[in-house]
Formats: C-alpha cells, structure tokens, sequence
C-alpha cells in the first residue's frame, strides 16, 4: 500500500499517508502495533516486554475517510 493508490472500499478515492497518534502520558505521540492479546500489569497498563512491537501506518481516503492500518516497520 503506498500514498496515492485508490481506494479499496470505495473505488473513487485515493489514500494519504499520516499516523494515529498518541497523546497519553509518557507517550511516543504515535500508536504501536504489539503481538498477542492484551494483558494488563498490576497498575493496569499493559505488559509490553518481550514483545514484537511495530509503528503503524495509517492511511486515508480523501474521498470517503476509510483508514487502511499496516504494521510496517519494528519500533
């Protein structure tokens, strides 16, 4: 998937590239993609360590706003 290809729900838009962000504390400012089911730590944040974690490419329709998200590259 790349910046300009059509739009695979409608067939008339083409997709941007951007990112979902993250705004919460101690964050990145960008989501993560992290392999496995959610398990939760004792404070209730979850358990991350060990895991493969990959950034998120986010794309959108500039016609009918569907996201397309692909787990790209490890981070």
């Amino acid at each position: 998937m790349s910046a300009g290809s059509a739009c695979r729900w409608c067939d008339t838009g083409r997709l941007e590239e951007g990112f979902i962000e993250d705004r919460g504390e101690g964050s990145s400012g960008f989501a993560r993609w992290v392999d496995g089911p959610l398990e939760r730590g004792i404070f209730g944040g979850a358990k991350r360590m060990g895991k493969v974690r990959m950034q998120i490419a986010a794309y959108r329709c500039n016609q009918c706003g569907h996201l397309e998200l692909f787990a790209k590259t490890p981070g």
